[in-house]
């Protein structure tokens, strides 16, 4: 198992990463003062491979279980679920110092953590990710939200959990869409901070697709490590997370325009490849290291080809981006495999890139 310590003063806490290390979770509670009642909220799907059994040994353990299921799917990423969750919190009594346990992928992780950090101003909130996109992503760095108006994560806030356990042996039942999903966020972590890690990526991108597990908690622990380092020196979002973006911007957008027909791991390649083609346009971005982002992109069986979608529908929830700041686009674009910064992109070139997509390929 391999531990890596968020370092954030009151806030801190550990990740716990290794095949096997959900088996741990009871004790960690009883340690840690938890010995009364816990909840559990999670999805149909999770429930099915991994909620009854949880649920099972915290009962064994002599702790009051609430299992609280939502269906799956990114639309349950609103205030209408969370107003469901809240009932069945105080229906279940639960209390400032009750634990909510949020198990599945990326939509239970930000909608249960939002509940825990606005229910009763803020429960303890354990994440257990149950998808390679949340390992190495969205389960760490306390952003929690729900979606509002067809634009992900408008409301919410930063709400840092007491422990994180990314359990690599729960990939092993990932569908193929799923793990490939999560690589798109692997890929991104190489390239906004460390080129050895690309490299390894290209080397081992064969082992980790047949779930090695050796290889599965390498690129589990080397894309949190990235990220808890970005996170100590800003917490808040202020300046140096922005570069946690690289390739959302467009990538969020292009999930809301397909009313998240497309996933966030292909919205997101497509995001990293259009902020890599606008920083070679502007003289910034070697083509061959665009080739090999893309042949990685490739090789990860993720989009390189925009998707069918009206460009303007696109261009319009770029506009609304929360990253926006006062009407400019800030983008992140990469100077090179492991170096990217943040600058003002104009909407016109984006659009440009995304528009002559094939002429440019």
């Amino acid at each position: 198992m391999k531990r890596i310590k968020v370092r954030l003063d009151k806030n801190s806490y550990e990740i716990h990463i290794g095949s096997g290390v959900l088996q741990q979770l009871g004790r960690w509670l009883k340690e840690n003062g938890f010995r009364d009642r816990v909840v559990i909220i999670t999805d149909l799907t999770v429930k099915e491979l991994y909620g009854d059994g949880l649920n099972y040994s915290l009962s064994k353990q002599g702790l009051k279980v609430i299992l609280s299921v939502v269906p799956d799917g990114e639309e349950q990423k609103s205030l209408e679920t969370a107003g469901r969750l809240y009932e069945k919190l105080a229906y279940f009594r639960a209390e400032r110092l009750t634990p909510v346990l949020a198990l599945g992928g990326g939509v239970i992780g930000d909608l249960a953590g939002f509940v825990a950090a606005t229910y009763l101003r803020g429960v303890p909130l354990i994440q257990i990710p149950t998808t390679l996109l949340a390992q190495v992503d969205s389960s760490i760095g306390g952003k929690v939200a729900v979606d509002y108006g067809q634009i992900k994560n408008k409301i919410g806030a930063f709400y840092q959990p007491k422990l994180v356990l990314a359990d690599v042996a729960i990939l092993k039942t990932l569908p193929t869409a799923e793990l490939n999903n999560g690589l798109a966020e692997v890929i991104k972590y190489a390239v906004i901070r460390e080129k050895p890690f690309f490299d390894y990526l290209e080397q081992k991108l064969d082992k980790i697709k047949s779930l090695d597990n050796k290889a599965l908690e390498e690129i589990v622990y080397k894309s949190a490590r990235i990220k808890v380092e970005v996170v100590e020196k800003d917490e808040k979002d202020l300046g140096l997370r922005h570069i946690l973006n690289f390739g959302h911007t467009v990538g969020h957008a292009i999930e809301s325009a397909s009313d998240f027909k497309v996933s966030h791991g292909q919205a997101v390649a497509i995001g990293m490849l259009t902020a890599s083609r606008i920083a070679n346009k502007l003289n910034i971005f070697s083509k061959d290291e665009l080739m090999r982002l893309r042949n990685l992109i490739r090789k990860a069986n993720l989009p390189t080809e925009v998707p069918d979608l009206d460009v303007q529908k696109v261009m319009e929830v770029v506009r609304q981006d929360k990253k926006i700041a006062e009407g400019k686009t800030r983008f992140v674009l990469p100077k090179s495999i492991g170096k990217v910064f943040v600058s003002e992109v104009s909407p016109s070139l984006i659009e440009e890139v995304l528009v002559n997509w094939n002429e440019e390929a």
